[in-house]
């Protein structure tokens, strides 16, 4: 198996949204985005797969080295080695890398946020700083696009902690504001005994409506000049967007269930988005 069909396999398999929105790219703008999307796959699955935060630390550890070894010419991992053809390419930087760990592995430090501005602070440094550099790999005209795509970033992480409450409650972790908890009469035992309400759908329905206003801010961010080399954002903005609405439709039962798009609907949606812009 060479490295890009490993990062292939870990990041962009048949049927996943990634695969649907980046498949229109060009050969090296999506080898490169794949290999960067497997990279961040790997780091979060040290927080997912590791109980023992020691041990975790030494993995993040690892990998801060092998970033280095990307940099030196002498990568070992296959999702480093397929880095390694988009570094000079892309102008990939090691800190750019390595900030992307410091903000998964905040993971064992923090499971809780008072407020949403803390929540979004950690949304930007774990997937904002993934789509910046997406966005820069696709390739842009405008500086502004860049805006676009940290604030995409937000709300695909966003997205992901709506669809994972309660997945992240069973590890003991609770992303949602916690002063939001207050306002809605829902409890940290609530949402840790996956115990749904009416003012649990509430909350998320709130949670919902907010992450699809933060879609239109990022796509009224984006700068017309750039809609066309950006167009795998935009696919998977839609693909969430429409995740987002399948679960408020489904009665916002995040706590007992995982609301998942086909295959056939994701590639649905990432045509459109493509034949519009």
């Amino acid at each position: 198996m060479t490295p890009d069909q490993y990062c292939h396999n870990k990041a962009a398999p048949g049927g996943s949204s990634l695969y649907y929105s980046i498949r229109s790219l060009p050969a090296a703008q999506r080898d490169a985005i794949t290999a960067l999307h497997a990279f961040c796959r790997e780091v979060n699955d040290v927080i997912d797969e590791c109980s023992d935060s020691g041990v975790a630390r030494m993995k993040f550890g690892w990998w801060r080295t092998e970033i280095a070894n990307l940099f030196d010419g002498v990568p070992q991992h296959p999702v480093a080695r397929a880095l390694a053809a988009a570094v000079p390419r892309f102008h990939i930087t090691a800190p750019r890398l390595t900030a992307i760990i410091d903000g998964v592995e905040a993971d064992l430090d923090c499971d809780r946020y008072p407020d949403f501005d803390a929540l979004a602070r950690y949304c930007y440094h774990v997937d904002g700083a993934v789509t910046v550099l997406s966005a820069e790999i696709a390739g842009y005209r405008d500086a502004a696009t860049l805006d676009y795509a940290a604030e995409l970033g937000i709300a695909l992480r966003l997205t992901a902690i709506i669809r994972d409450v309660g997945k992240d409650a069973r590890r003991g972790r609770i992303y949602l504001p916690q002063d939001e908890l207050a306002r809605f009469g829902v409890t940290e035992r609530d949402i840790l005994e996956l115990r749904e309400s009416e003012r649990f759908t509430r909350l998320m329905q709130f949670q919902i409506e907010r992450t699809v206003a933060r879609y239109q801010q990022a796509a009224a961010a984006l700068p017309p000049i750039d809609r066309k080399t950006q167009r795998a954002g935009l696919a998977m903005a839609a693909i969430q967007r429409a995740l987002l609405d399948e679960i408020a439709a489904d009665g916002c039962h995040v706590l007992t269930q995982r609301t998942v798009l086909t295959p056939l609907r994701k590639l649905w949606i990432a045509w459109q988005t493509r034949i519009r812009d």
